[in-house]
């Protein structure tokens, strides 16, 4: 049996989201500082004759009718651009929650494109951001897999403010919200690019600097999933909590607090037990590679 091989994919989390304007082929232009914390989707694979994948976790319901998810389709990119004639038989373990603000799908892609370049022993070359873009705009920062300030479309990558250590609650409330219906309820004039410092030296200070910014797509995803301010309620109430705000296109939202231990103390005095969580450090670890933990439970279970 071949050595099998695997891939964190880890959530991807929006500190803000300004919308800076709109080309003329509809694709909106973003600034956003992104964080990837220690939650997200596991990928495996072992060398085959063909592609295959075979879904699992507590959310691989929600993709089992998809006929083409990212998944696949980022494995048949790389294998006709790269000439690769060989296959894969991959798994996903899916731990987060689908259409929910946190790039699930998105991460699920560049985690193939890491592990079948291990996988096939290709070179990681810009072709391979290049091709990550062609995908979707968050691939390409999730393929990075740090913290970083997106612009443009999502291609354009820059390095991240010196961040704090510090704790993160990611919440969703069973919600999921698409992405191209927020866009599409897009109301105001364009925001302009925040001007960010060079780093915080802790989360009371960075929380207080993102209190200035917003999430631009936060109204208009209110206005279509009104549950999303019950969870930005919940989380402003949470003792400790900085700041509280939705990611992406949502329904998922986040609180920051000063350490890991103060977001879990947080994540157990949410009101719905139904609602998935995770808390923890702010940003996972170099030494990210072990199988992502499950969300924390409110009653029973691990």
């Amino acid at each position: 049996m071949a050595d099998r091989l695997s891939e964190a994919a880890p959530a991807k989390v929006n500190l803000y989201l300004h919308v800076t304007g709109r080309r003329d082929d509809g694709y909106h232009l973003l600034d956003s500082l992104v964080v990837f914390p220690g939650v997200g989707d596991t990928l495996s694979g072992v060398s085959a004759d063909a592609l295959s994948l075979e879904l699992r976790g507590p959310f691989a319901a929600g993709l089992a009718h998809e006929p083409d998810n990212l998944v696949l389709r980022a494995a048949r990119s790389l294998a006709s651009t790269a000439g690769v004639a060989s296959g894969a038989a991959l798994t996903l373990d899916k731990y987060l929650p689908v259409a929910s603000g946190i790039a699930g799908g998105s991460a699920d892609a560049a985690a193939t494109l890491r592990l079948l370049c291990r996988l096939w022993q290709l070179p990681t070359t810009d072709k391979l951001f290049q091709l990550a873009a062609q995908l979707g705009a968050d691939v390409p920062v999730c393929l990075a897999g740090e913290p970083a300030r997106m612009g443009g479309i999502g291609e354009r990558l820059e390095r991240a403010p010196g961040l704090p250590n510090g704790g993160l609650l990611l919440v969703n409330p069973g919600v999921a919200v698409a992405t191209a219906g927020v866009f599409g309820a897009l109301r105001g004039y364009w925001s302009a690019p925040a001007i960010l410092p060079p780093g915080w030296a802790d989360m009371a200070t960075m929380a207080a600097d993102l209190s200035r910014l917003q999430n631009d797509l936060q109204p208009a995803a209110l206005h279509l999933q009104p549950l999303i301010g019950e969870v930005l309620a919940a989380l402003q109430a949470t003792p400790g909590c900085l700041l509280a705000r939705m990611s992406g296109s949502g329904a998922s939202c986040f609180g920051l607090y000063v350490d890991a231990a103060t977001a879990c103390t947080a994540a157990e005095a949410l009101p719905d037990p139904h609602w998935w969580r995770w808390a923890g450090p702010l940003q996972h670890g170099s030494d990210f590679t072990q199988p992502v933990p499950r969300p924390i439970q409110t009653t029973g279970g691990a």
